[in-house]
């Protein structure tokens, strides 16, 4: 059962914290691993929630998994590959989507991959279809049954030709982690080319893959008899380093993030600045602080890589409601992500969402009815609520706002932050929050 947390707001944040592995990334090298003959050692790998998880279904899939979550190191063997029985599989995933990605590597170690129905609920509006029109396109013949979906490949996998309407990061893994093997070459336009992604390709050319990833978001892979284990270390997580960025903004304070990089968080650098934060880039980190002047209001809009990430919205959202004037909110990646400000409304913020485009171009959620565009009007000074984690990112700009609210806030399902935020509860002791749980 998840714990009661408590925060008593109001206290700029002081400190450094440090961050790993990307969760975008890790997650997905270590499914890459069922790819190879040999083992493989992933380094900078988080202790969150989504690595527990594809450490208990590679182990029930035959592979040897041995990891150090002190020095943050995972070590894994698929000399072994098995089957496994899908009421297990569904029994370790849970909720997650990760199942989904096993499909490719498991059609070329076993010629057979099965997946639990996960059902349109429990992954929100990421339907796996996406990922079973991405694997017929290879040859794979997919069986709905009872209890799941079983894939086979009578005839095996073969290089393809494959157009994604939407640059989706989730549908370019699965091309990457089914194409490096397939017979002949495929080529993948419209692509989604996020640092995590690229970083993907990194680990798969370690192993022997053949890639080549154009400008023109084209990626060409050309398939390989065989694949080797890996040695690699992840690249660090941008999107834990932006919302502990914003918590800084919104208490008043200054956080070192050690292990930040500034390459691949470009683009939320730059409004971090426009909205008048402070920045320290070093070698070693990035320091980010509230100069002491008022906030500035900006029009923001999210997009696929290089565009600003849509995980970096939720909590800059909260940090613009503190921005002196009138801030406008385009999102067009996911169509539900302003659901979330609701109970910011509730603890004193002042943000209306809209179903048109506001402060951008008109995006594929134009003509639709889902709010996603939203105006923040600033400062509201931020009073405690009582509030309720509604999914990981929503779950940690509540806590952001919580940390930033005058009074204590009650926050139910705060455990759910544990599946992409390493070991939060001791960063927030190192900068100085206030807060404990029941």
């Amino acid at each position: 059962m998840s714990s009661t947390f408590h925060v008593r707001g109001g206290r700029p944040l002081d400190g450094e914290i440090t961050v790993r592995g990307a969760k975008n990334l890790v997650s997905k090298a270590m499914v890459a691993a069922l790819l190879g003959e040999g083992p493989s050692v992933l380094q900078s790998v988080p202790d969150i929630r989504d690595v527990q998880i594809v450490s208990e279904l590679l182990s029930i899939h035959g592979v040897k998994v041995e990891r150090d979550v002190a020095a943050g190191t995972i070590h894994m063997d698929p000399s072994n590959v098995e089957r496994a029985h899908v009421v297990d599989i569904d029994a370790h995933a849970g909720s997650s989507r990760i199942p989904i990605l096993f499909c490719g590597p498991l059609l070329h170690r076993l010629g057979e991959a099965i997946i639990p129905d996960l059902g349109g609920c429990r992954i929100g509006d990421r339907p796996i279809n996406y990922h079973l029109d991405v694997l017929r396109n290879f040859g794979a013949v997919v069986d709905k049954r009872e209890l799941g979906i079983y894939i086979t490949a009578p005839h095996g996998l073969h290089g393809t030709k494959i157009h994604l309407e939407y640059p989706s990061v989730g549908a370019t893994e699965q091309v990457l982690l089914t194409a490096v093997r397939a017979q002949g070459i495929t080529e993948l336009t419209n692509a989604a080319v996020e640092p995590e992604i690229e970083d993907l390709i990194a680990v798969l050319q370690k192993m022997g893959a053949l890639i080549s990833l154009q400008t023109d978001r084209t990626i060409t892979i050309e398939g390989v008899e065989s694949l080797g284990g890996y040695q690699h270390v992840a690249l660090p997580d941008r999107i834990e380093a932006a919302s502990w960025a914003c918590a800084a903004l919104v208490t008043k304070g200054s956080v070192f993030v050690r292990g930040a990089e500034q390459k691949p968080m470009a683009t939320f650098l730059n409004i971090f600045r426009k909205v008048g934060g402070g920045l320290d880039i070093t070698e070693e980190g990035i320091r980010f602080f509230h100069p002491g002047s008022p906030l500035r209001a900006i029009a923001v809009e999210t997009d696929v890589h290089p565009g600003l990430m849509t995980d970096w919205q939720q909590p800059l959202v909260v940090a613009l409601t503190q921005a002196d004037g009138i801030s406008i909110v385009h999102e067009t990646v996911y169509e539900n992500r302003l659901g979330f400000t609701s109970a910011l409304n509730e603890m004193g913020a002042h943000i209306q969402v809209y179903r048109e485009c506001l402060g951008g171009s008109s995006c594929r959620f134009g003509r639709s009815n889902y709010n996603h565009s939203a105006v923040v009007s600033g400062p509201k000074p931020l009073h405690a609520a009582d509030i309720t984690v509604p999914d990981l990112r929503g779950g940690f700009s509540y806590l952001v706002a919580a940390l930033g609210a005058e009074g204590e806030s009650t926050i139910r399902g705060i455990d759910l932050i544990d599946r992409g935020y390493e070991s939060f509860r001791e960063k927030l002791t190192a900068l100085g929050a206030e807060f404990w749980e029941n």
